[in-house]
């Protein structure tokens, strides 16, 4: 199975971004500041997906890459930690970002998106988990669509998904202002109430930067309000309804290139 010729044309623009990564006309070190109201006024079309309470007292904004190792460690290992530990006791607002390094990367943004707001989060989760099958396949087509079933995708919306140019140029537009306003230079990049981390981080790192902007008499949404009960005999959601628009795929292709390197530091 190979990508289609619209696919390919899509996707070989996101593989050519690559070569421009690492040229941001501002280089933010660590620690630097960045302006909150524009971090929260991202380029493009894309609607953020929040994780948390709207009012947490601290925003984490992390840009990440489906394969970047480091990503993928963070999100493998200490996501979950983390948002037991911020996200669920409202402590922390927390977002995840496309930052697409390359074709993978651009392709797997695109699905996520398909997926749904519902669904965006466990789409990239189960590609950071699976980042060592397909990120090494040599028929990486093949590798995304495997992990794609799985998600609920069909070969029509998996190919719809990849062939969304609005969708594409969003991710696009986000990638561009995070190199040339947000000065990254490396996934992932992490934003708490817009300083600057620069890398993969530990639970404990990311700790002694939130915890002192939490306030001393904070109290968690869940202990002030009464959670409803859930009814027993309501209908399980569909766990995914990707977009079915059919594309008939071409023969020709090309196979997207894959090149993991990240913007250097």
């Amino acid at each position: 199975m190979k990508f289609n010729r619209r696919e390919t044309i899509i996707l070989a623009a996101a593989a050519s971004a690559v070569s421009l990564s690492g040229l941001s006309s501002a280089q933010a070190a660590e620690g630097d500041m960045i302006d909150v109201a524009k971090l929260m006024a991202p380029a493009g079309s894309l609607v953020d997906k929040v994780e948390g309470n709207a009012d947490a007292p601290v925003t984490v904004i992390e840009y990440a890459s489906p394969t970047c190792p480091h990503c993928a460690v963070f999100h493998n290992t200490v996501y979950e930690p983390f948002k037991e530990a911020y996200v669920e006791t409202g402590k922390v607002k927390f977002i995840v970002r496309p930052f697409a390094r390359n074709a993978l990367d651009a392709a797997i943004f695109l699905l996520a998106e398909a997926a749904g707001e519902e669904n965006y989060h466990n789409v990239v989760a189960t590609y950071f988990k699976t980042q060592n099958e397909w990120g090494m396949s040599d028929k990486p087509r093949d590798a995304l669509f495997t992990v794609a079933q799985q998600l609920g995708f069909t070969e029509e919306s998996f190919s719809a998904a990849l062939t969304n140019q609005e969708v594409f140029a969003a991710i696009e537009a986000q990638r561009d202002q995070a190199l040339d306003e947000f000065g990254l230079t490396g996934t992932p990049t992490f934003y708490v109430n817009g300083k600057t981390l620069s890398g993969g981080k530990t639970l404990e790192q990311l700790a002694a930067e939130i915890d002192p902007l939490v306030p001393a008499d904070f109290v968690s949404p869940a202990a002030t309000t009464e959670v409803p009960a859930t009814d027993a005999m309501a209908p399980a959601t569909d766990a995914m309804a990707p977009a079915t628009d059919a594309m008939a795929p071409a023969a020709d292709a090309m196979a997207p290139a894959t090149d993991a390197m990240a913007p250097a530091n």
